[in-house]
C-alpha cells in the first residue's frame, strides 16, 4: 500500500508543488483541502487512527493539478475582461 497523508501535510506537499511552478504561489492550507474533498476534486483513501481522513499521493496531484488549471484560467478571462 502507497503512502497516506493527512490534511496538514496534504496541504504542505500542494504548496510544495505550486511553488515549485511559481515562487509566488499561494500556500495550500488544511481548509483549502477540506474544499477539495467537498467539492468533489479530492477522496480521502483512508482514515487514522482517531478517523480523521488520509490522502494517497496520486490523488492530491490530481486535485492540486485540476484546482491550480482552474485558477488559472479564470485569471487568463479576467484579464481578457477589464
Amino acid at each position: 500500500m502507497s503512502q497516506l497523508y493527512n490534511g496538514a501535510q496534504a496541504a504542505e506537499l500542494a504548496t510544495s508543488w505550486r511553488r515549485t511552478i511559481s515562487a509566488t504561489a499561494a500556500a495550500v492550507g488544511r481548509s483549502a483541502i477540506r474544499n477539495w474533498v467537498t467539492r468533489g476534486h479530492l477522496q480521502p483513501a483512508g482514515l487514522d487512527e482517531r478517523g480523521r481522513p488520509l490522502y494517497a499521493l496520486a490523488d492530491l496531484a490530481r486535485a492540486e493539478r485540476a484546482t491550480r488549471d482552474r485558477a488559472l484560467r479564470h485569471v487568463a478571462a479576467d484579464r481578457q475582461h477589464p
